[in-house]
């Protein structure tokens, strides 16, 4: 296939880890849009048991029933390294494999250590891909630079820095912050949008957003 300068391909995947199943229609439209899906480890019953089957069932199989195991050999992944969690092991399957973006579903939910250790991992997966993780609730982005987002008056955000000297300034939330870096976990949470769009700006390192849905 011939590409000009202005075409690029995308190949998105839908990685289900093996969090809370995702209840929202929000959730379950991404599940059911037709991306391939990649599962980790035990998430794979829980995608059969709601009628799809997955690309590929990749990390150390310590969940996954025996029974799917039997079924289908042929697409799983034992990656069995107890140096990295399966949500990892997923998002570099999915780069390896010529994926452009990956939208993780099930990362949050049931044990909270496991949600908390998913999101702090979302700027280094930045690294990698194109990455978005979407719960029943809520979206995270992560971003590079300089951003603004499409929005609703009363949406509730949150930012989080990934570098504690970097200095956030934002624009179009209703608790301002002014060239401050945000040492703390809880010092850019718990903000609420006052317009159609808002605006992160900072001079290093990368931030991860959180936009509640309603």
């Amino acid at each position: 296939m011939n590409l000009t300068n202005n075409q690029i391909v995308t190949k998105e995947a839908v990685i289900l880890a093996n969090g809370q199943f995702p209840e929202s229609d929000f959730c379950l439209d991404i599940l059911n849009s037709g991306k391939d899906i990649i599962c980790c480890d035990g998430s794979a019953d829980k995608i059969a048991a709601f009628g799809l089957k997955a690309k590929v069932i990749i990390g150390d199989l310590d969940s996954i029933s025996p029974e799917l195991k039997k079924r289908h050999p042929e697409i799983i992944i034992d990656k069995s390294d107890q140096n990295s969690n399966d949500l990892t092991k997923a998002v570099h399957w999915a780069k390896e494999n010529a994926y452009t973006k990956v939208i993780i579903l099930g990362a949050t939910g049931i044990r909270e250590d496991h949600t908390i250790g998913n999101i702090y991992l979302l700027s280094r997966y930045n690294e990698i891909i194109a990455v978005q993780m979407v719960s029943d609730y809520g979206i995270f982005d992560v971003i590079n630079s300089s951003s603004v987002f499409d929005s609703f008056p009363g949406q509730q955000v949150s930012v989080f820095s990934t570098d504690q000297d970097a200095r956030f300034t934002f624009a179009g939330l209703k608790y301002e912050v002014n060239n401050r870096a945000l040492h703390e976990a809880w010092m850019g949470t718990l903000n609420e949008c006052t317009s159609n769009s808002f605006e992160i700006n900072f001079d290093k390192g990368s931030a991860i957003i959180y936009r509640v849905f309603d």
